[in-house]
Protein backbone atom coordinates (compact mmCIF):
# COMPACT_ATOMS: atom_id res chain seq x y z
CA UNK A 1 0.00 0.00 0.00
CA UNK A 2 1.18 3.61 -0.72
CA UNK A 3 1.99 5.63 2.49
CA UNK A 4 -0.65 8.18 3.60
CA UNK A 5 0.88 11.49 4.75
CA UNK A 6 -3.09 13.16 6.09
CA UNK A 7 -3.77 10.89 8.87
CA UNK A 8 -6.44 13.08 9.73
CA UNK A 9 -9.12 10.61 8.21
CA UNK A 10 -7.34 7.54 9.12
CA UNK A 11 -8.34 4.85 11.98
CA UNK A 12 -6.69 2.18 13.26
CA UNK A 13 -8.55 -1.47 14.09
CA UNK A 14 -7.77 -3.07 17.26
CA UNK A 15 -8.31 -6.72 16.88
CA UNK A 16 -8.00 -7.86 20.44
CA UNK A 17 -7.51 -11.24 21.63
CA UNK A 18 -10.27 -12.99 19.59
CA UNK A 19 -12.25 -12.33 16.64
CA UNK A 20 -14.64 -14.96 17.30
CA UNK A 21 -17.91 -12.99 18.50
CA UNK A 22 -18.60 -16.57 21.02
CA UNK A 23 -15.65 -15.30 23.53
CA UNK A 24 -16.10 -11.45 23.36
CA UNK A 25 -18.51 -11.86 26.14
CA UNK A 26 -16.42 -13.94 28.22
CA UNK A 27 -13.37 -11.75 27.81
CA UNK A 28 -15.63 -8.19 28.22
CA UNK A 29 -17.32 -9.74 31.46
CA UNK A 30 -13.09 -10.23 32.40
CA UNK A 31 -11.52 -7.51 31.54
CA UNK A 32 -14.56 -5.43 33.28
CA UNK A 33 -14.10 -7.58 36.41
CA UNK A 34 -10.47 -7.11 36.94
CA UNK A 35 -10.93 -3.10 35.73
CA UNK A 36 -13.33 -2.80 38.89
CA UNK A 37 -11.17 -4.61 41.04
CA UNK A 38 -8.19 -2.32 40.21
CA UNK A 39 -9.86 0.61 40.63
CA UNK A 40 -11.60 -0.46 43.65
CA UNK A 41 -9.00 -1.44 45.58
CA UNK A 42 -6.44 1.62 44.85
CA UNK A 43 -9.56 3.97 45.47
CA UNK A 44 -9.50 1.87 49.20
CA UNK A 45 -6.08 2.87 49.56
CA UNK A 46 -6.03 6.26 48.32
CA UNK A 47 -9.09 6.75 50.68
CA UNK A 48 -7.09 5.16 54.19
CA UNK A 49 -3.78 6.96 53.54
CA UNK A 50 -5.58 10.61 53.15
CA UNK A 51 -8.04 9.84 56.26
CA UNK A 52 -5.59 8.43 58.74
CA UNK A 53 -2.51 10.84 59.60
CA UNK A 54 -0.54 8.03 61.09
CA UNK A 55 -0.24 6.72 57.21
CA UNK A 56 1.75 9.77 56.48
CA UNK A 57 4.57 8.58 56.03
CA UNK A 58 7.05 8.04 53.27
CA UNK A 59 5.97 4.43 52.77
CA UNK A 60 2.07 5.37 52.25
CA UNK A 61 3.08 8.06 50.50
CA UNK A 62 4.47 6.38 47.51
CA UNK A 63 1.32 3.61 48.09
CA UNK A 64 -0.96 6.32 47.50
CA UNK A 65 0.63 7.62 44.24
CA UNK A 66 1.05 4.34 43.01
CA UNK A 67 -2.15 3.86 43.59
CA UNK A 68 -3.39 6.77 42.13
CA UNK A 69 -1.23 5.91 38.62
CA UNK A 70 -2.36 2.06 38.70
CA UNK A 71 -6.13 3.98 37.87
CA UNK A 72 -5.27 6.13 35.78
CA UNK A 73 -2.66 3.22 34.00
CA UNK A 74 -5.94 1.01 33.51
CA UNK A 75 -7.91 3.64 32.51
CA UNK A 76 -6.42 4.81 29.62
CA UNK A 77 -6.75 1.23 27.82
CA UNK A 78 -9.28 -1.11 29.36
CA UNK A 79 -12.92 1.18 28.86
CA UNK A 80 -11.78 1.87 25.24
CA UNK A 81 -11.19 -1.74 25.15
CA UNK A 82 -14.99 -2.39 26.89
CA UNK A 83 -16.57 0.03 24.80
CA UNK A 84 -15.53 -1.32 21.15
CA UNK A 85 -16.28 -5.31 22.58
CA UNK A 86 -20.01 -3.47 23.59
CA UNK A 87 -20.91 -1.52 20.58
CA UNK A 88 -19.02 -4.60 18.37
CA UNK A 89 -16.63 -2.07 17.01
CA UNK A 90 -12.62 -2.43 16.20
CA UNK A 91 -12.50 1.22 15.44
CA UNK A 92 -10.18 4.06 17.18
CA UNK A 93 -9.07 6.80 15.47
CA UNK A 94 -5.70 8.32 14.42
CA UNK A 95 -6.26 10.86 17.34
CA UNK A 96 -7.56 8.23 20.03
CA UNK A 97 -4.70 5.73 19.49
CA UNK A 98 -2.12 8.43 19.76
CA UNK A 99 -3.61 10.56 23.10
CA UNK A 100 -3.91 6.37 24.36
CA UNK A 101 -0.54 6.05 23.69
CA UNK A 102 1.05 8.60 24.78
CA UNK A 103 -0.96 8.73 28.57
CA UNK A 104 -0.04 4.64 28.63
CA UNK A 105 3.37 5.52 27.98
CA UNK A 106 3.40 8.58 31.13
CA UNK A 107 1.66 6.08 33.43
CA UNK A 108 3.43 2.74 32.51
CA UNK A 109 7.20 4.65 33.55
CA UNK A 110 5.37 6.17 36.39
CA UNK A 111 4.56 2.73 37.66
CA UNK A 112 7.85 1.52 37.96
CA UNK A 113 9.44 4.43 38.99
CA UNK A 114 6.99 4.03 42.07
CA UNK A 115 7.79 0.56 42.75
CA UNK A 116 11.07 1.96 42.65
CA UNK A 117 10.74 4.04 45.00
CA UNK A 118 9.00 1.46 47.52
CA UNK A 119 11.96 -0.21 46.97
CA UNK A 120 14.27 1.95 48.00
CA UNK A 121 12.47 3.16 50.85
CA UNK A 122 12.01 -0.38 52.49
CA UNK A 123 15.90 -0.68 52.02
CA UNK A 124 16.50 2.20 53.89
CA UNK A 125 14.39 1.47 56.71
CA UNK A 126 16.00 -2.02 57.34
CA UNK A 127 19.05 -1.40 56.05
CA UNK A 128 19.78 1.73 57.51
CA UNK A 129 17.18 2.32 60.41
CA UNK A 130 19.13 4.87 62.41
CA UNK A 131 19.32 7.53 59.50
CA UNK A 132 15.64 6.66 57.80
CA UNK A 133 14.16 9.90 58.79
CA UNK A 134 16.67 11.66 57.62
CA UNK A 135 17.25 10.04 54.79
CA UNK A 136 13.82 9.82 53.60
CA UNK A 137 12.29 13.19 54.13
CA UNK A 138 9.32 14.95 52.70
CA UNK A 139 11.40 16.91 50.52
CA UNK A 140 13.34 14.00 49.43
CA UNK A 141 10.24 11.98 48.59
CA UNK A 142 8.34 14.78 47.17
CA UNK A 143 11.27 15.66 44.99
CA UNK A 144 11.44 11.78 43.67
CA UNK A 145 8.01 11.94 42.73
CA UNK A 146 7.92 15.01 40.84
CA UNK A 147 11.26 14.33 38.98
CA UNK A 148 9.29 10.87 37.90
CA UNK A 149 6.81 12.76 36.75
CA UNK A 150 8.77 15.39 34.88
CA UNK A 151 11.05 12.27 33.34
CA UNK A 152 7.51 10.28 32.21
CA UNK A 153 6.01 12.99 30.66
CA UNK A 154 9.31 14.32 28.47
CA UNK A 155 10.06 10.54 27.42
CA UNK A 156 6.28 10.32 26.75
CA UNK A 157 6.59 13.61 24.19
CA UNK A 158 9.74 12.74 22.59
CA UNK A 159 7.99 9.17 21.67
CA UNK A 160 5.06 10.65 20.72
CA UNK A 161 6.64 13.35 18.27
CA UNK A 162 8.91 10.75 16.67
CA UNK A 163 5.28 8.74 16.13
CA UNK A 164 3.85 11.87 14.74
CA UNK A 165 6.44 11.77 11.84
CA UNK A 166 6.21 8.31 10.91
CA UNK A 167 3.68 7.44 8.08
CA UNK A 168 1.24 5.26 7.39
CA UNK A 169 -1.13 3.07 5.46
CA UNK A 170 -4.45 2.80 5.06
CA UNK A 171 -6.75 0.53 6.83
CA UNK A 172 -3.95 -0.69 9.90
CA UNK A 173 -4.61 -3.49 11.76
CA UNK A 174 -3.34 -3.75 15.53
CA UNK A 175 -3.20 -7.04 16.74
CA UNK A 176 -3.68 -5.88 20.20
CA UNK A 177 -6.26 -3.91 22.48
CA UNK A 178 -4.55 -0.85 22.95
CA UNK A 179 -2.32 1.56 20.78
CA UNK A 180 0.99 0.27 22.19
CA UNK A 181 4.27 2.11 21.32
CA UNK A 182 6.09 -0.62 19.12
CA UNK A 183 2.72 -1.90 17.34
CA UNK A 184 2.44 1.68 15.75
CA UNK A 185 6.21 1.45 14.73
CA UNK A 186 5.43 -2.03 13.73
CA UNK A 187 2.71 -0.76 11.23
CA UNK A 188 4.50 2.63 10.15
CA UNK A 189 5.16 2.84 5.75
CA UNK A 190 8.12 5.32 6.32
CA UNK A 191 11.77 4.37 7.90
CA UNK A 192 11.20 3.33 11.85
CA UNK A 193 14.73 2.94 12.22
CA UNK A 194 15.19 6.21 14.54
CA UNK A 195 12.42 5.18 16.22
CA UNK A 196 13.29 1.64 16.82
CA UNK A 197 16.77 2.91 18.62
CA UNK A 198 15.14 5.59 21.06
CA UNK A 199 12.43 2.88 22.00
CA UNK A 200 14.72 -0.04 22.93
CA UNK A 201 16.96 2.44 24.89
CA UNK A 202 14.04 3.70 27.04
CA UNK A 203 12.98 0.52 27.66
CA UNK A 204 16.47 -0.38 28.95
CA UNK A 205 17.12 2.51 30.78
CA UNK A 206 13.71 3.41 31.83
CA UNK A 207 12.53 0.00 33.21
CA UNK A 208 15.96 -1.82 33.06
CA UNK A 209 17.78 0.71 35.32
CA UNK A 210 14.57 0.45 37.90
CA UNK A 211 14.28 -3.30 37.64
CA UNK A 212 17.84 -3.80 38.49
CA UNK A 213 17.68 -1.21 41.26
CA UNK A 214 14.28 -2.81 42.62
CA UNK A 215 15.84 -6.18 43.03
CA UNK A 216 19.17 -5.60 44.80
CA UNK A 217 17.40 -3.31 47.62
CA UNK A 218 15.73 -6.45 48.24
CA UNK A 219 18.37 -8.77 48.19
CA UNK A 220 19.95 -6.10 50.56
CA UNK A 221 16.60 -5.93 52.68
CA UNK A 222 17.09 -10.48 52.84
CA UNK A 223 20.30 -10.29 53.70
CA UNK A 224 20.21 -7.62 56.52
CA UNK A 225 16.82 -9.63 57.81
CA UNK A 226 19.09 -12.72 58.23
CA UNK A 227 21.99 -11.35 59.57
CA UNK A 228 19.75 -10.57 62.23
CA UNK A 229 20.79 -12.54 65.68
CA UNK A 230 17.97 -12.74 67.39
CA UNK A 231 14.63 -14.67 66.26
CA UNK A 232 12.46 -11.94 67.33
CA UNK A 233 13.99 -9.00 65.70
CA UNK A 234 13.97 -10.75 62.47
CA UNK A 235 10.15 -11.23 62.93
CA UNK A 236 10.30 -7.14 63.78
CA UNK A 237 12.14 -6.53 60.75
CA UNK A 238 10.43 -9.23 58.59
CA UNK A 239 6.77 -7.66 59.09
CA UNK A 240 7.76 -3.86 58.48
CA UNK A 241 8.21 -5.10 54.93
CA UNK A 242 6.65 -9.17 54.66
CA UNK A 243 4.36 -7.33 51.76
CA UNK A 244 6.77 -5.68 50.13
CA UNK A 245 8.69 -8.79 49.79
CA UNK A 246 6.27 -11.27 48.53
CA UNK A 247 5.57 -8.70 45.55
CA UNK A 248 9.46 -8.57 44.87
CA UNK A 249 8.46 -11.43 42.34
CA UNK A 250 5.92 -8.84 40.42
CA UNK A 251 8.82 -6.96 39.65
CA UNK A 252 9.74 -9.56 37.17
CA UNK A 253 6.40 -9.11 35.45
CA UNK A 254 7.78 -5.68 34.07
CA UNK A 255 10.54 -8.18 32.68
CA UNK A 256 7.35 -8.85 30.44
CA UNK A 257 6.95 -5.29 29.22
CA UNK A 258 10.66 -5.38 28.08
CA UNK A 259 10.16 -8.54 26.26
CA UNK A 260 7.17 -7.58 24.84
CA UNK A 261 9.05 -4.12 23.32
CA UNK A 262 12.80 -5.95 22.92
CA UNK A 263 10.97 -8.33 20.26
CA UNK A 264 8.76 -5.63 18.74
CA UNK A 265 10.53 -6.91 15.48
CA UNK A 266 9.13 -10.04 15.29
CA UNK A 267 5.67 -9.17 14.13
CA UNK A 268 4.49 -13.06 13.62
CA UNK A 269 4.38 -13.13 17.28
CA UNK A 270 1.89 -10.13 17.99
CA UNK A 271 -0.48 -11.94 19.18
CA UNK A 272 1.84 -13.72 22.12
CA UNK A 273 2.73 -10.27 22.97
CA UNK A 274 -0.81 -8.94 23.34
CA UNK A 275 -1.26 -11.48 26.01
CA UNK A 276 2.06 -11.04 27.43
CA UNK A 277 0.93 -7.32 27.95
CA UNK A 278 -1.96 -8.64 30.03
CA UNK A 279 0.33 -9.29 32.59
CA UNK A 280 1.62 -5.63 33.17
CA UNK A 281 -0.92 -4.11 31.77
CA UNK A 282 -3.82 -5.30 33.87
CA UNK A 283 -3.04 -7.69 36.29
CA UNK A 284 0.30 -5.99 38.49
CA UNK A 285 -2.27 -2.95 38.49
CA UNK A 286 -5.08 -5.37 39.92
CA UNK A 287 -2.60 -7.40 42.32
CA UNK A 288 -0.39 -3.88 43.75
CA UNK A 289 -3.63 -3.29 45.74
CA UNK A 290 -3.66 -6.62 47.80
CA UNK A 291 -0.49 -7.31 48.10
CA UNK A 292 1.08 -4.25 48.93
CA UNK A 293 -1.60 -2.63 51.15
CA UNK A 294 -5.12 -4.06 51.65
CA UNK A 295 -3.10 -7.23 53.81
CA UNK A 296 -1.32 -4.78 55.69
CA UNK A 297 -2.54 -4.28 59.18
CA UNK A 298 -1.85 -0.10 59.32
CA UNK A 299 -4.03 0.06 56.15
CA UNK A 300 -6.83 -2.65 57.23
CA UNK A 301 -6.89 -0.49 60.74
CA UNK A 302 -7.27 2.54 58.89
CA UNK A 303 -10.12 1.72 56.85
CA UNK A 304 -11.89 0.23 60.25
CA UNK A 305 -11.73 3.70 61.63
CA UNK A 306 -12.78 5.25 58.65
CA UNK A 307 -15.93 2.99 58.54
CA UNK A 308 -17.05 3.39 62.43
CA UNK A 309 -16.59 7.28 62.05
CA UNK A 310 -19.14 7.63 58.77
CA UNK A 311 -21.30 4.77 61.04
CA UNK A 312 -20.83 7.51 63.72
CA UNK A 313 -21.83 10.27 61.54
CA UNK A 314 -24.65 9.02 59.58
CA UNK A 315 -27.31 9.24 62.32
CA UNK A 316 -26.33 12.63 63.34
CA UNK A 317 -26.89 13.69 59.98
CA UNK A 318 -30.09 12.17 59.80
CA UNK A 319 -31.04 13.94 63.25
CA UNK A 320 -29.81 17.43 62.15
CA UNK A 321 -31.75 16.41 58.62
CA UNK A 322 -34.92 15.78 60.68
CA UNK A 323 -34.42 18.76 63.18
CA UNK A 324 -37.79 21.62 62.46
Amino acid sequence: MEPRNDTRLLEFLLLGFSEGPELQSLVFGLFLSMYLITVFGNLLILLAVSSDSHLHTPMYFFLANLSFVDICFTSTTIPKMLLNIQTQSKIITYEDCITQMNFFLIFSVLDIYLLAMMAYDRFVAICHPLQYTVIMNPWLCGLLVLVSWITSVLHSLLQTSMVLQLSFCTEVEIPHFLCELNQLIQLACSDTFLNNVVMYLAAVLLAGGPLVGILYSYSKIVSSIRGISSAQGKYKAFSTCASHLLVAPLSLFFCTSLGVYLSSAATQSSHSSATASVMYTVVTPMLNPFIYSLRNKDIKGALRRFSAMAIRKGPIVLRLKNFP
